[in-house]
């Protein structure tokens, strides 16, 4: 803690400091050089004070401006504009403030952009599977409907789906609470790869997308958190799904390389363009207008999440080129 004496802190202008300082400063040489010499002119010395205080009231114009620019922006701010910038010239400490500012605002307004793609995102996605759970239950509460079990599969599969969401965004609050410990003990990597390629068939069929998923995944034992495991894998086969044509194939593949696992997930959509697939991975991506942003579907947390699931195991996850559709492909060092 800085305990140095501030006897300026009462002033309100920083213009006015400055010149209060060239002239307690001036008035201490004049003092000095009378003490040296025993006279000082009187006339010369005050109209040397006051073209130096003349000459500071101009010079720091331009040095305040970027902090009186930078207290306009964040009044701004605190209204909900982040679009206000400060013009940074100077190499000095205002000017790196200035430059500090700047990234501030850029990184507020991301924020302020991702949070309301996030209530939009979410709210729509969760208005379809609440309104189709809704027209099922008046359906049969009128009498419309028998509850048939082809019924009842209507309704689960929609509840399925808002728990499906809910739980995504339980995962972004562990994420960003950092609080996310892995559970790791061995399993076969064979079984876990198929359990979750049977889960997507079902929701796919539930979904009406007409895709077909062929698995090749004898890769043995690995040791790492089989729920965050299977997360990764179900976000994966989910993605390729949607983004599968009719008839499409999604292919699994899990093999080990040494100490480490590798698995490709494949599908045979549009793809992605090389120059979007970092992006991918990115948080609510799912809206986004370019085609390849728009491969993560729905609220664009399911990619977000397996990556950072894969990071929790020291392992990497990215898209890897093919000749037609999207190949993403996790290393987890987590081999036996």
């Amino acid at each position: 803690m800085d305990a140095l004496p501030r006897p300026l802190d009462f002033v309100r202008w920083i213009k006015l400091k400055i010149g209060i300082l060239l002239v307690l400063s001036g008035l201490a040489s004049l003092i000095v050089f009378w003490r040296g010499i025993g006279w000082v002119p009187p006339l010369t010395s005050l109209t040397a004070i006051g073209v130096a205080l003349a000459t500071s009231q101009v010079l720091a114009h331009g040095m305040t401006r970027p902090l009186r620019e930078m207290t306009a922006a964040a009044r701004a701010m605190a209204r909900g504009d982040y679009t206000r910038r400060v013009r940074a010239t100077s190499r000095d400490e205002v000017g790196q403030l200035a430059t500090a500012f700047n990234q501030m605002a850029a990184d507020l307004a991301a924020a302020d952009r991702q949070r309301r793609e996030l209530i939009a995102n979410v709210s729509h996605e969760l208005r379809t599977p609440i309104f189709a759970l809704q027209a099922v239950l008046e359906n049969v509460a009128d009498g419309v409907e028998a509850p048939d079990p082809a019924t009842l599969a209507t309704a689960l599969a929609q509840a399925e789906r808002l728990g499906n969401l809910v739980t995504e965004l339980l995962d972004l609050s562990r994420i960003d609470a950092g609080a996310a410990p892995l559970h790791r003990r061995p399993f076969d990597v064979g079984l876990l790869v198929k359990e979750a390629v049977r889960e997507a068939e079902v929701n796919s069929t539930a979904a009406g997308r007409q895709v077909v998923f062929t698995v090749d995944a004898d890769a043995g034992t690995a040791v790492a958190d089989q729920s965050r495991l299977h997360q990764v894998i179900a976000n994966l086969l989910d993605n390729a799904a949607r983004h599968s044509p009719a008839g499409g194939t999604v292919t699994v593949r899990a093999r080990p390389d040494g100490e480490v696992l590798i698995i490709d997930v494949a599908d045979e959509g549009p793809g992605i363009p090389v120059a979007d697939r970092d992006a991918v991975f990115e948080r609510f991506t799912g809206g986004a207008d370019r085609p390849g942003l728009a491969y993560g579907g729905g609220t664009g947390l399911g990619l977000a999440i397996a990556r950072w699931a894969v990071q929790l195991h020291g392992g990497s996850i990215a898209v890897v080129d093919q000749d037609t559709g999207c190949r993403i492909r996790v290393t987890l060092p987590v081999m036996r």
